[in-house]
């Protein structure tokens, strides 16, 4: 299964400014129409699932901008409409029904790091118990896992104990799948330093979960990591991770270079590894999902002959 691209990246490519604490989410009020035309363009890349605009809206960070809290909550549920009328629209073309599967919406679900806007879930170096995060998290939670969408994607995970926080979310929700995809460090640890396989065997028993892996990484670490998750688990690995450029959290900017054809290339190899769904996180757009497409698109064409 493919994903799609970064939402934000693809948003500031188009113009948007995304310099403001909710970043990306801001524009859930200010230009929905263009989040839907975003999840819209990638679809027609080659995604097989788009990821709601969520990651970084929360119904706290919402009613601080005036909103009461029905309002946050609806802006929340409009995350999840946007990507499935894109998603209808998409379908409801006769030339992409005869040749792709229907495509999914998982609602995000961002770390607590996210709505801080300081780069903390790069590092999971937050003050909160594991009870202070289960509720932190559980007014989203419930409002996204009865949106309609067909998963909860919870992402850039970068702790263990927001990864138990979370895990006792998923007991709350039955019946409702679940992804959970971690920020790894380096090839074998999510970002506060605590080994991807403990995390990954930490939900792997639970039915809900539906694939396990990491995001926003850089993909050399991508190997590494989907061999320490592949050894405590058989559920499908999950990996999307950033273009290979870093982000500079002092100056809030992102350094390096990535070419769309080489991040194609290396799908490939992630999947001779084991990983099922694949995509792209930060500095990713419509053109590296295009490449992940074409490069399986070819070696499908090849197994069948």
């Amino acid at each position: 299964m493919i994903l799609d691209g970064g939402l934000a990246t693809e948003l500031e490519a188009r113009g948007c400014d995304l310099s403001d604490e909710l970043w990306s989410a801001r524009l859930l009020l200010d230009a929905p129409d263009l989040i839907r035309q975003v999840h819209y363009d990638y679809l027609v890349a080659g995604a097989d699932c788009v990821i709601s605009a969520s990651y970084q809206a929360t119904i706290a960070g919402l009613m601080g901008r005036g909103l009461t809290e029905a309002e946050a909550v609806a802006v929340l549920e409009l995350s999840v409409q946007l990507a499935q009328a894109a998603r209808d629209h998409f379908w409801g073309e006769p030339a992409h029904r005869a040749a792709r599967l229907r495509p999914l919406v998982a609602a995000s679900v961002g770390p607590y790091g996210a709505a801080l806007a300081d780069g903390s879930e790069y590092s999971g170096n937050y003050d909160l118990s594991e009870d202070e995060l289960f509720e932190w998290h559980r007014p989203r939670w419930h409002v996204l896992a009865q949106s309609g969408a067909d998963l909860l994607a919870c992402e850039t995970i970068p702790s263990y104990r927001e990864t138990l926080a979370l895990r006792r979310l998923v007991a709350e929700t039955p019946q409702t799948p679940v992804w959970f995809s971690f920020s790894g460090r380096d090839g074998r640890h999510v970002s506060d330093g605590t080994l991807l396989a403990d995390c990954v065997a930490a939900v792997t028993e639970i039915d809900e979960v539906v694939a396990v892996g990491v995001n926003c990484t850089a993909p050399r670490f991508i190997p590494g990591l989907i061999e320490e998750a592949r050894a405590v688990t058989t559920k499908p690995i999950v990996v999307y991770p950033n273009s290979g450029e870093q982000y500079d959290a002092v100056h809030n900017r992102w350094r390096g270079q990535s070419a769309a054809a080489e991040f194609g290339t290396y799908s490939r190899e992630w999947r001779k590894m084991g990983a099922a769904l694949i995509g792209g996180c930060c500095r990713t757009g419509p053109d590296h999902i295009r490449q992940i497409r074409d490069r399986f698109r070819w070696s499908r064409g090849a197994e069948e002959s």
